[in-house]
């Protein structure tokens, strides 16, 4: 399977849609061809939904937006045994989370239990409800968003659960000229409205297979284990990253060369991705928070203090 041809398809065909964010969408579709969940974290109005749906309607993979509020059960999200009078039995009828792309939309609004009753479907794409045992279509992806700048009402994300989303980016505020073409296009109605599948569901499973199959060398492999290490003893972290993310940029850099065009990883690729991969899994501290230390800023600080392997292509 050709992911990069694949991938410049999807991507051309989103582009109808959203407007000058394609390393946002290069992210966005490295992170499903890696098997993993993102998240969204910006302010509202920036078509973070318009993303997940265009994404959908382009693979032609069935959609559910879920709109998470204070009051919403787990039941609500995966669904619910209901009694039939006519047969006298219990029936399962399957919530928005049997969907293969759900939006879980201001996900930090919900409960802690309603946003847990999310962590066994993200992990190990099944549901478990009444005691019985689901298993979710493929390919399954979860992308949640969250307001960071709106902080009243809100359940922060636990870091157990912040874990389990491969990736967290924002698509940010568009450009002049961007914005003004935005504008041009929804004159005579919503490009999404019109936007048609260019590939199947199928096709992007073959192409999630293919990216596994990416070479990956062993200096490659202990250049990921260095950075991840590398966080783990940084005094202005509290909690370095986890083993999980260490898997999480071995997977994304597969996936960063395959949209390449490339049948083996660079470090360039895992630089790439080092940011919206590591940031959400570890904490800074307090005391550091107060002299303006970000994540992101340690993450290239921890990247850039690891030296940079040379790799050949393999024969």
């Amino acid at each position: 399977m050709d992911v990069n041809a694949f991938a410049k398809t999807i991507i051309n065909n989103v582009e109808q849609v959203i407007v000058g964010k394609r390393p946002q969408l290069v992210l966005a579709l490295a992170s499903w061809l890696s098997e993993g969940h993102i998240l969204l974290e910006d302010v509202p109005g920036v078509a973070k939904t318009m993303l997940a749906r265009a994404m959908a309607k382009s693979v032609g993979c069935s959609f559910k937006r879920v709109q998470c509020t204070p009051d919403l059960l787990p039941t609500d999200v995966t669904g619910a045994s209901i009694f039939n009078q006519k047969s006298s039995e219990f029936e399962f009828r399957p919530g928005p989370l049997f969907a293969q792309l759900v939006l879980a939309d201001e996900i930090n609004r919900t409960t802690p239990r309603t946003q847990a009753a999310l962590l066994e479907a993200m992990a190990e794409s099944r549901v478990t409800v009444d005691g019985t045992t689901h298993k979710l279509k493929a390919p399954f992806l979860v992308i949640a968003t969250q307001n960071p700048v709106d902080h009243e009402g809100t359940f922060p994300l636990p870091e157990a659960q912040l874990d389990r989303f491969f990736m967290r980016f924002s698509l940010g505020y568009p450009s002049l000229e961007d914005e003004t073409s935005m504008l041009e296009r929804l004159q005579h109605g919503h490009p999404l409205d019109k936007l048609q599948p260019v590939t199947k569901a199928e096709d992007l499973i073959l192409c999630q297979q293919a990216v596994r199959k990416i070479h990956v060398s062993p200096k490659i492999r202990q250049y990921i284990t260095k950075i991840v290490h590398g966080t783990r003893e940084m005094e202005d972290l509290s909690l370095g990253a986890s083993p999980r993310a260490s898997i999480a940029l071995f997977r994304g850099g597969q996936a960063m060369a395959a949209l390449r065009g490339r049948d083996y990883v660079q470090p360039d690729d895992i630089k790439r991705i080092a940011g919206p991969v590591l940031t959400h899994r570890v904490i800074v501290r307090p005391e550091s928070r107060l002299r303006k230390v970000t994540a992101e800023y340690l993450i290239s600080e921890a990247v850039a203090e690891v030296a940079v392997p040379t790799i050949d292509a393999p024969r």
